[in-house]
Parts: C-alpha cells; structure tokens; sequence
C-alpha cells in the first residue's frame, strides 16, 4: 500500500498541471451533466416483502385509482369566522389545483363534509396518479401556487399529507459556511500559515462539488434518497478536510525535521497516504454495508456517501501532491501566529507526557474513561424509535403547519390513515364479508372511523380507508395496526403509508444485528490484516462501540427526554428517527477507525523501530496527538454547523456525529487506547505464526525512502 500511493504522488508530482487540470475538467463535465441530466431524489420507503408493500403491489396491479399518492390542502378561517362564508375563493382554488400536472382528483371540504365540528378548518383530498414517492418537487410547488390567492383573503392555506411530507425538499440554514470559516481559523491555527489552511478546505470542497454531482448522476439510474445529498456533503467536508489535514501535517512535520520539499512529500505520500487510503476504504465499506439492510433508501446513502469519500480520497492522493509540489516553500511562510521554531524533542511534547502518564498506571484511567463512556451511554437503553412524520419537522414547513391545523380540528389520527386491502380473488373475506369486517375493525379503541368500501372495476378487490385515533409515529398506533392484522382474515392487509413506514422501523430493527456483525467482522479482517494483530481489532471494536454508543445516549437525551432542548432550539421531544440508530453506526464506526488508523499506524511504525510497546505509544500520540485533535475540532465544527438547519432529523445527525467525533478523539484516543495497549504489553502485537504465513502482506506504516530527492521530485522542484 505504501508503494501504490507514492507511486500517484510520483504521478501527481510529475505533472501538476495535468493533474490539476484534470480535476478541473471532470467537475465541468461532471457538474453541467448532472444539472442537466442528472435525476431527482426520492424516498424509496418500502420494506421488501412486507405485507404494506405486497398490499401496494396489489393495487397498482388491479386498483391503480386507489394506489397513486394523495396530500391535503388544509384551509382554516379566521377566529371568529367560519370557512364557509370563504367557500367561493375556496372552490376557486380547488378548481385550480385539479388542472395542476398529475393530479387525478381534488376534494372540496363543502360536499364531502371535511370541515371541523367548528366550521372553522376543513381540507381537500387531493390524489395523484403516481405513487406517493413519486410525486416531484414541481407539482407540490403548483399545488402551493394555486392557493396563495386564498393568503390574501386572510385564509390560512397549507398543504399537507404524506405526498407533501415524502417529496418536502430538506431545507438548509446557511450554517454550513460558518462551519467552513471555523475549520479554517482551527486549520490557520494548526498550521500558522493561509497558504496551508486553504489547501485541505479547497480540497474538501473539490471533493463534495464531485461526489454531490455524482450522486445526481446516481439518481437518473435508482431511487436516490432526499437525505443522501445533505449525509454526503455532511460526511464530504469532514473526511475530507481530515485526509488533507493529516497529509499536509506529515508533510510539514517530514521537512521541519530536515528533509527537503521533494522529499518530505514523498515520504508523506508513503506513510500518511497510505493511511488515508485504508481509512477512507473502511468508511466506504462501512458505508456500503447499508446495503445489507435491503432497503432502498439506507441502499442509496450508503452508496451516496461511500461516492463523497471515494473523491476525498482521490483529491487526497492526487491533487493533493500536485498542489504542494506547485506550492513549494511557500506553504511553509509567512506564519500569521508566531514565528516558526525549531523541532522539539518527543519527550518534551505534553501528550508523550501525559501518554506516559496513563501507561503508567492504567486500570485507575481505564476504569473512569470506561464509566464516563457507558454513563453516557445509558440514555440509549431507553431509545425509542419512530420513523418521522410531519409533526416533527419544523413549524416553518407547510407541512408542519398543515398537520398542526389538522390534529386541531379532526384529531391526530387524521395524519396517519391506513388503508385495509381485501382481495377477493384469494380465499377468505368475500365481497358480502366487507360490511362485517369493516364494523369489526370499526369497533376497535384505536380506530376513530371507517370509511366507505371502494371497490375495483373487476370487483376483485376492495379497499377500507380507516382512520387511527393517533399520530403516525405514536406506539400506540403501531399497537393498532397490530390488532388490526390480527383481526382481518388472510386476503386482508394493511397499508398506507402509516403501515409502510412501521414495517421499515420493525425491519431496520431486524436486520441491524446483522449489519452491525457485519461491520464488526470485516473491520476486524482489515485491522487484522493491516497490524497483524489479534488485539488490535479486537480492542478498536470495543473502544468504537462505547464512543458511538455515547452518542447515542446524548441524542437520546436531548431530542427524546428534552434536556437542553433550547439549546439546540428544539420544538419539543421527538423519537429517535428508526433509520438514525443504522446510519449513525455506519458513519461513526467509519470514521472512528479514521483516527484509529492514524494513530496505530504511527505507533505501529514506532513499535518497528523500537520494540518498546510503552514507548512506542507514548510516541505514536505525541506525533498524532496535535493532528487528530485539529482533525476532530474540525469534524466537529462541520457537524455541528448541520444542527443549526431547521430540520430535526438533520439535527440529530449533526449532534450524533459531533458527539461521537469528540468522545472518540478524546477520551477513546487519548486516554482508553494507551490504557488498554498498556494492560495488554507486548500481547498487543501478538499474531500466530501460521495466520501470519497465511495472510497477505499490506502496511500503512513509513515505508523505507531515500534520504536524497527522487528525481520526479527533485525535476519539478527545480522547475518552481
């Protein structure tokens, strides 16, 4: 590994130019291409094999008037007044919302009786003849546009359901630049120079403008989720300053020990490249573990983000070298804090200082570091989760609107209908069961009403709508639609998007031991492989498990039980969003292992040239512990700049992956791991002979280079 990444620093060195201007021309082809041809994104929240989705299947097949997606355009009077003295300018706008494109049939709330016990708020049904998931952007956007006359009137007029809710565009809060101004000031600080704190930001940038292209591109050939774009730039920025970061330190670090410019980056090239080439490998296969959950949307962030790490590494590796070798001398000048001083000696650092210190008595730092991480992890034990509806988002969406007037005026379970599915080709219910059955399920606690059977044009099949007596992410509801199943005979199912979405929390809840002992395993055989060790994997599962379940324990406390709500300008309490729990461990094992690798390959290559594991330790942090705590500041502003959007589900990735990034650099980092390599001595390289013989040759530590410039190096250096 160490040879294949000086060998494309070689390459990138060779021609700079040629290599910046390659990159210049993939993202204007890249780029326009995706503006141009590039598809929209959309929600794919079906659980395979599922008894919403076969439900769904059915209708499309026999009933497709029943199956296309529905919204509601919630109107409301003023206090006071009632909605039918407004009902001229209400049909009006009802007119109007039919001619919109795809829409199959509006509602008015006067004949079909939609208006509140108060006369004061009513909805129209409006249904589509496409799927829900495939209502675009535009059409909601006509719909919107139809009622504004309606704003003028002194109407209040919002537009909700799961249409308007599924297809809702993820708002942003402009906070993103202001955690792109705080990693630079940390990387200005880090450095001492512009010149060196620009270069990991502009890469960083190269990397999301690409990777966010890509997943545009992705979009035309799957159904690519609405929050891919927003985890991909999130996870982008942070990995991708990261791997800049820790290349350019190496590399700084390499020339202020004597050696020159050539070689210095040839020598980070082959030590910190490596790294970055094996920790970038495992975010994307932790990424790309999403897969194994067999639903469509984990599917497309999975791929998503694992594109936006693949282009941190390449930007890393490639344009990375040219730009330094373009830059020479320069990167190191004109230091804005201090002047520069001389190298001092590891033993003088105050992290060899202080990693002596734990190794020096162990137990006492493991044993607190241990606590503090399960203390923050115990919220998690309690996690409840839920997948989001409109009620969660914020109040400045329409659709947090809509479901608020609606709850006010027909109670909460108008937000969460079902669908009852009857397929009278199968044995079980036949058509003159329909009346019993729907005053079976009528009688129900959970059930508010049930509506008149619609039957297909062939007469096979039959559809129940039925309303709950609760919000759609309540557990109670998911009770309901529990007794529910249990009641209706075989031909019978459930669905709704209400029904779809539980059967995704209970599948997410299925196979996440799966695809949590998938990640374990795999990183295990890589770390194996890398540090031919049987402890060191063993022990970075451990260590990762408490950091990320500290971060779970956080988010728990704060969205679910409200602590520090304010703070965070939360509206209120929310469940932790059912695919969060998947995501966040694909995303925070991948990037824990990030420092993970950092910081062993350093040791490691101590470890090789002293014998000493104390030392060697001691060593490793003093040479890794100033980068990884700029990286994890870094990461952490990142994240945090995604707390402030308005969006609560965004916020709880934010927080989560800011949580995790901070435990992992300080208390996993600093304190656990030479704590826990201390206990273990010299057992923590321990590998049995004949695994060794059989298993490959790969290393990520300092690979052995010449003292004296190569001559790639030394020809471009003359040219500068």
């Amino acid at each position: 590994m160490n040879r294949l990444t000086r060998r494309i620093g070689r390459a990138s060195a060779r021609r700079p130019w040629a290599t910046i201007a390659a990159w210049g021309i993939a993202l204007l082809l890249v780029l326009p291409v995706a503006a141009t041809a590039g598809g929209s994104f959309v929600d794919d929240l079906v659980a395979p094999g599922s008894q919403s989705e076969e439900a769904m299947e059915l209708l499309e097949e026999r009933f497709p008037e029943a199956s296309g997606g529905s919204a509601l355009a919630v109107f409301a009077a003023p206090k006071g007044q009632r909605l039918a003295s407004h009902r001229p300018a209400i049909d009006s706008a009802v007119e109007r919302m039919a001619e919109v494109a795809h829409v199959n049939a509006v509602t008015s709330p006067f004949p079909a009786g939609t208006v509140s016990s108060d006369g004061r708020i009513g909805y129209a049904q409006i249904t589509f003849d496409v799927p829900t998931m495939k209502v675009a952007p535009a059409q909601i956007e006509a719909l919107s546009g139809a009622i504004d006359s309606l704003r003028e009137d002194g109407v209040v007029a919002e537009l909700g359901g799961d249409a308007v809710f599924i297809n809702a565009e993820t708002p942003t809060s402009g906070a993103e630049a202001a955690g792109l101004l705080a990693a630079l000031v940390i990387l200005v600080v880090a450095f001492g120079t512009v010149v060196a704190a620009l270069v990991p930001i502009a890469l960083a940038l190269v990397a999301v403008a690409a990777g966010l292209g890509s997943i545009t591109l992705l979009a035309r050939a799957m159904d690519v989720s609405t929050a891919a774009p927003t985890i991909g730039a999130m996870i982008g920025l942070g990995v991708g300053i990261d791997y800049a970061l820790f290349i350019v330190a190496r590399y700084r670090e390499n020339h202020t020990a004597g050696q020159d410019n050539p070689t210095a980056l040839s020598n980070a090239m082959a030590s910190a490249g490596a790294a970055v080439l094996f920790a970038g490998g495992t975010v994307v296969v932790a990424m790309g573990a999403l897969v194994l959950t067999g639903l469509g949307f984990l599917t497309s962030i999975g791929l998503s983000a694992s594109l936006v790490v693949l282009f941190a590494v390449a930007t890393a590796l490639t344009l990375l070298p040219a730009l330094l070798t373009l830059l020479g001398n320069r990167i190191h000048k004109r230091r804005l804090l201090g002047r520069d001083r001389p190298a001092r000696k590891v033993e003088e650092s105050a992290w060899w200082r202080f990693a002596h210190r734990v190794s020096g008595r162990p137990w006492p730092y493991l044993l607190v570091a241990s606590a503090a991480l399960l203390a923050l992890a115990a919220p998690a034990l309690r996690m409840e989760t839920g997948f989001p509806d409109a009620g969660n988002d914020a109040t400045s969406t329409t659709h947090r609107r809509a479901y608020d007037l609606l709850t006010e005026g027909f109670g909460p379970g108008v937000n969460a209908p079902l669908l009852i599915v009857a397929d009278l080709r199968s044995s079980g219910a036949d058509a003159e069961d329909i009346p019993a059955l729907s005053g079976r399920i009528a009688a129900d606690p959970g059930i508010a009403t049930v509506g008149e059977p619609q039957t297909s044009t062939a007469g096979d099949t039959v559809v129940l709508p039925v309303q709950p007596t609760t919000a759609p992410a309540d557990a109670e509801t998911s009770a309901t639609l529990d007794r529910i199943r249990d009641l209706v005979p075989d031909n019978v199912a459930v669905s709704g998007m209400t029904a779809m979405t539980d059967d995704l929390t209970r599948q997410l809840a299925d196979t996440l031991p799966v695809f949590v002992g998938a990640i374990l395993l795999t990183s295990f055989l890589l770390l194996m492989l890398v540090f031919r060790s049987i402890a060191i994997p063993v022990k970075a599962a451990i260590v990762n498990l408490l950091s990320i379940g500290g971060a779970y324990g956080v988010v728990v406390a704060v969205f679910q039980w409200g602590w520090c709500g304010a703070l965070f300008n939360l509206e209120g309490t929310f469940p932790i969003a059912s695919p969060l729990p998947t995501i966040f461990f694909a995303v925070l094992f991948g990037l824990s292992m990030d420092y993970e690798v950092f910081l062993l390959s350093r040791v490691r290559e101590e470890y090789e040239a002293t014998g000493d594991n104390t030392e060697s330790v001691a060593r490793g942090i003093a040479a890794t512990g100033r980068v990884i705590t700029s990286a994890a500041l870094i990461m952490t502003v990142v994240f945090l700049s995604f707390v402030a959007n308005p969006s609560p589900l965004v916020k709880m990735m934010g927080l989560g992956l800011a949580t995790a990034i901070v435990l992992d650099a300080t208390i996993v980092r600093m304190v656990l791991v030479p704590a826990v390599m201390a206990v273990m001595a010299n057992a923590t390289w321990w590998l049995p002979r004949w695994l060794d013989r059989l298993l490959p040759r790969v290393s990520v530590e300092k690979a052995d280079v010449p003292r004296v410039p190569e001559p790639v190096f030394a020809a471009t250096s003359e040219r500068l």
